[in-house]
């Protein structure tokens, strides 16, 4: 009785080691990172120095948008970019000051491009109030039905659509921070992932933003056509559907380009110098005593999408161990009808976790706290540089100028808060 009763529940120590072991597994496999002392805190000579290494090099903020219906990742920046602005003391701080890098999927693809897009003035194009308005109208107004079906099949027609007058001629190129944008290419049957460090390299990987828009939002479970699209300089062809299909959850695809590019991001060795902050969608609630049916390819394919991104958050959150609980957050909702008001509902509940070897369990915090506590992390990391003469970030300078028209920018700010929309 008694070995089993410590086997059903292990101690501390034990669960301690577990994180550790698993925290390298994951790091390895699933970031491509293989040096395992970068993931053990007792790596450096004593917890002091670990302590200064860390508060002097600084933590690279990374944010991913999962492809979901983009209201409740939308609500959720909302919330993250007004407490960032009052506990910084900044009105007009917006989400893009406090993040290195930002990855999106489909709908949240389309999010990370409002937030991250350089506007005439040189600051963002939108602030998140302002992208979510643009998506809730439109979700609004295509619930009457569409040619392209999906949350924003309507306004990502290839002729006149919104998002070509709001992008006008920027590419990847235009961006204030590093961008990560997946779709899945059918022309080589692989993903393929729309990169700014890629984009400032060669011509042959800076595409129209409008256009990684529409690539990424391309659902074809969901009857949308492929994207047939070109570089600027006509060298790379792609057809591209969502990447939904193929990075649902692009969280890790994001940490493992940090990781990795050591040219930007000189100063993370290892989870420990990431704050990570992931959204995702909400799942609907399943009618109860409904009798079962066949699925469609859609449904399957919203069950798979689903499921990936559990299992990107699950691997993602025991990679960081026991720096899960101050250096990640995942804000994902449960039981959420659709619509901004059901989304904002979202934020005042309690989310589920997943623990190591024990399944799900509710969060003590509600995802409108989670993202309160992590806000504070970020102004503290933004107060941190701007004491510290070191860079934590270096980001790729554009070779060459940008495309886009002063005039153009001047039409896509309008457009924001034009009655149109």
């Amino acid at each position: 009785m008694s070995s089993a009763a410590a086997w059903m529940e292990p101690s501390l120590d034990v669960d301690k080691l577990s994180y550790e072991i698993f925290s390298i597994l994951e790091s390895k496999f699933l970031f491509g990172y293989d040096d395992h002392k970068v993931f053990l805190s007792s790596t450096p000579a004593t917890p002091v120095a670990a302590g200064l290494r860390h508060s002097s090099a600084g933590k690279v903020r990374i944010l991913s948008i999962d492809a979901a219906d983009g209201i409740l990742a939308g609500a959720a920046l909302v919330r993250l970019e007004a407490t960032l602005r009052k506990q910084s003391g900044d009105p007009t701080a917006r989400v893009s000051d406090f993040f290195d890098l930002a990855a999106g999927s489909g709908a949240g693809g389309v999010l990370a491009a409002l937030l991250f897009t350089r506007g005439p003035d040189g600051r963002p194009l939108f602030s998140a109030a302002e992208a979510l308005r643009l998506l809730a109208k439109h979700r609004r107004r295509l619930a009457s039905g569409t040619q392209r079906k999906g949350l924003l099949g309507g306004i990502l027609c290839r002729s006149g659509g919104l998002l070509r007058r709001v992008f006008g001629d920027a590419t990847l190129r235009d961006t204030l921070k590093p961008v990560l944008i997946p779709c899945y290419d059918l022309s080589t049957g692989a993903p393929f992932v729309f990169s700014r460090a890629d984009a400032v390299e060669a011509d042959g990987y800076d595409f129209l933003m409008e256009e990684v828009c529409a690539a990424t939002c391309a659902d074809a479970a969901a009857g949308a056509a492929a994207v047939e699209m070109r570089s600027v300089d006509g060298r790379t062809r792609i057809r591209a559907v969502g990447g939904g299909l193929a990075m649902g959850n692009p969280t890790a695809a994001a940490i493992t380009h940090v990781l990795n590019n050591r040219l930007e991001f000189p100063v993370a060795t290892g989870v420990e110098d990431l704050l990570v902050v992931s959204l995702g969608g909400a799942e609907a609630p399943a009618a109860p005593g409904k009798p079962a049916a066949p699925l469609s390819a859609e449904a399957l394919s919203r069950i798979a999408g689903g499921a990936q991104a559990d299992v990107v958050d699950q691997a993602v959150a025991m990679a960081f161990g026991e720096k899960r609980a101050t250096n990640y957050v995942r804000i994902q909702g449960y039981k959420a009808a659709p619509g901004t008001t059901a989304a904002e509902e979202t934020l005042t509940e309690r989310g589920v976790e997943s623990v190591l070897f024990r399944g799900r369990k509710l969060s003590e915090l509600t995802n409108g706290e989670k993202l309160e506590m992590f806000a504070a992390e970020l102004i503290k990391e933004q107060d941190r540089r701007q004491r510290n003469a070191a860079p934590t970030v270096v980001i790729k300078p554009s070779m060459t100028p940008a495309r886009s028209s002063s005039s153009t920018f001047t039409t896509m700010a309008s457009t924001v808060t034009s009655a149109s929309l």
